[in-house]
């Protein structure tokens, strides 16, 4: 499981990479690491999910920082990028000299969990825990959000089950 610090940890390895190979890159973040990064929600993550440029050298650059950390190939990684869907809002989490890491803001990640609707993971408290961290109090509220961000059709049906098991 990777904490908060050792992901901390683990961009500035990659800053430094990044920073010998002459690249500047930016990671846009999702799931768990939001979660323990941005919101300290939870302690630990099993990944770093997000959306990277220049996405060969950032994976070239995190390979070699997964060696020296003893680490799987794919800390980081971009299985979700699927759940990116336009340009979300976002908040930065840290500005190195050649890499740059933000988060989708917590409307984003609220709206991008419920859309991936991994309800028997961990997905169920993250959404939990964003709804009560934006203080919704209705089905309605939570909607109004996913529907900012995501088209309705792309909203499954279990997410409305969840949120109105949550909100009622």
């Amino acid at each position: 499981m990777l904490h908060a610090e050792f992901i901390r940890s683990l961009f500035t390895q990659l800053n430094e990479e990044l920073s010998q190979r002459g690249v500047v890159g930016e990671i846009g973040l999702c799931g768990g690491a939001v979660m323990c990064l941005v919101f300290d929600a939870r302690d630990a993550t099993k990944d770093v999910d997000g959306i990277f440029e220049p996405t060969q050298e950032i994976r070239a650059a995190a390979r070699v920082v997964a060696r020296s950390n003893d680490l799987s190939e794919d800390w980081l990684n971009d299985a979700a990028k699927a759940y990116f869907h336009g340009d979300p809002p976002r908040v930065e989490v840290l500005n190195l000299s050649h890499l740059r890491v933000w988060a989708p803001t917590a409307e984003y990640m609220l709206a991008m969990k419920c859309v991936s609707a991994r309800f028997d993971s961990q997905d169920k408290e993250d959404v939990e825990f964003l709804v009560s961290h934006r203080q919704l109090q209705s089905p309605d509220e939570v909607f109004s959000i996913l529907c900012q961000y995501y088209p309705r059709n792309l909203i499954p049906p279990q997410t409305q089950s969840l949120v109105k098991e949550l909100l009622v």
